[in-house]
């Protein structure tokens, strides 16, 4: 049984050596680094370590961003660009002993750095779910409303709300009505 064991251990350590983390020293930095978020997988190409889930996008009416809910997307028009930050989904009742099917929903919409007068309106954002179902947020009742225009200089904040199923998401934000130029992945969850 002695020399199994020392059987495993080399190949175990012949393994080890052999990972694409070892062979790139940048990648294996990465990995410890990212540690706290679950890492990055290894085996991707070394070219995608790059990616920084934090970083600002940009979006365009050619090419929307596409980005987590927390991150922020320069928007950039022929007019204007604008920085926006979309949090949330805050739901209330998470641990409840009966998880409903669906959920009221507040997301958190920050807009800044405005280079030109930015149109703001509850209308221009639409939430779609993982089954295609679009959902229509609206401001929050009881919560100040933000100016129909955001001017240079100014920063605000608002909240919409939608009750929406739980599952998969993504917030679109189409300042024109019709053309999106960012969208927000997240997750309702009431468990």
């Amino acid at each position: 049984m002695p020399g199994a064991a020392l059987l495993c251990t080399l190949l175990l350590l012949a393994l080890a050596g052999c990972s694409p983390a070892a062979a790139h020293p940048a990648a294996a930095a990465h990995a410890r680094h990212s540690q706290h978020l679950g890492g990055y997988p290894s085996f991707l190409p070394r070219s995608t370590l790059n990616y920084h889930s934090d970083a600002v996008l940009t979006g365009t009416l050619q090419r929307p961003a596409l980005t987590n809910e927390g991150d922020s997307v320069e928007v950039k028009t022929p007019r204007w660009s604008v920085l926006v930050t979309l949090t949330g989904p805050q739901v209330p009742g998470e641990g409840l002993p009966y998880q409903a099917p669906s959920t009221t929903c507040t997301w958190v919409v920050t807009m800044s750095r405005a280079t030109g007068p930015v149109p703001v309106s509850a209308a221009d954002f639409t939430s779609i779910n993982d089954l295609s179902r679009v959902y229509r947020p609206a401001f929050v009742p009881g919560q100040p409303r933000p100016p129909a225009i955001l001017r240079p200089g100014r920063k605000i904040s608002f909240e919409l709300r939608a009750a929406q199923a739980v599952g998969e998401g993504l917030m679109r934000w189409a300042p024109n009505g019709r053309n999106i130029v960012a969208k927000w992945d997240f997750v309702v969850e009431n468990d």
